[in-house]
């Protein structure tokens, strides 16, 4: 294969992945869910940016969360705000499955999922200045050295989440990890980078908005430290 379509596979293949695509084994209900559940609310990206308004039926304030685990969080946080929208990002299939069973139980109809690479989903899907906070909750900190390059907070990601958050807009990161917390903070700081600081870096306390996940309780038995960061998209 040759000509564009070989040129655009080629850099797909040299792209750094921020994940590893653990698919794990799915629950009888994750399974049902996956197969009856997301042809209404998973996204499948097109060739085009979606359009908010056909993808919710409204125009309200757009929250996205990228890597949303087991979605726990993400929809405690849909549930208590019914007037906003919510999409999701996650590529591990028994946590999109599990976020689409907590959906139907607790009938939200305010989150739309995509199921690819977050670089993907925002160069292809996400039309510029149209989000009005992101949130990335306790990534994976790629503890070894040689595998820093793949954490997903670097300054080119960056650079692309400010231009899809509005002018204003907030990102959110929390991560329970000191050495993450403290590269968190050195990409943050490049002037570059879009972003100015809300308050404190990192907050002394987890704010409200945020509720407490599953990965956090995990590390917190573990003894560590939760560290959150609040920016704003420079106008």
């Amino acid at each position: 294969m040759t000509g564009p379509a070989s040129d655009r596979l080629a850099v797909e293949r040299r792209r750094v992945r921020s994940f590893v695509c653990r698919e794990g084994r799915l629950t009888t209900g994750q399974a049902r869910a996956l197969e009856t559940l997301w042809p209404r609310y998973g996204v499948d990206p097109g060739d085009a940016p979606f359009d908010r308004a056909a993808l919710f039926g409204r125009c309200a304030r757009v929250t996205l969360e990228i890597g949303f685990g087991s979605g726990e969080s993400l929809a405690r946080q849909a549930e208590q705000a019914p007037e906003q929208d919510f999409i999701g990002i996650e590529v591990h299939r028994p946590g999109v499955g599990h976020l689409l069973v907590e959906m139907e139980r607790r009938g939200l109809e305010n989150i739309r999922i995509f199921d690819r690479d977050a670089v993907e989903v925002l160069e292809r899907c996400i039309l510029p200045a149209s989000l009005d906070a992101v949130q990335i909750f306790f990534p994976d900190p790629w503890h070894k050295k040689r595998h820093h390059k793949r954490r997903l907070i670097q300054p080119d990601f960056v650079r692309l989440l400010a231009s899809r958050l509005r002018p204003d807009g907030l990102l959110h990161i929390a991560t329970d990890w000191d050495d993450y917390a403290a590269h968190v903070q050195a990409v943050m700081g490049v002037e570059d980078g879009g972003f100015r600081p809300e308050g404190p870096q990192p907050l002394p306390a987890r704010p409200e908005r945020r509720p407490e996940t599953r990965f956090e309780r995990r590390g917190l038995r573990l003894g560590h430290r939760v560290h959150d960061f609040l920016f704003r998209r420079r106008g």
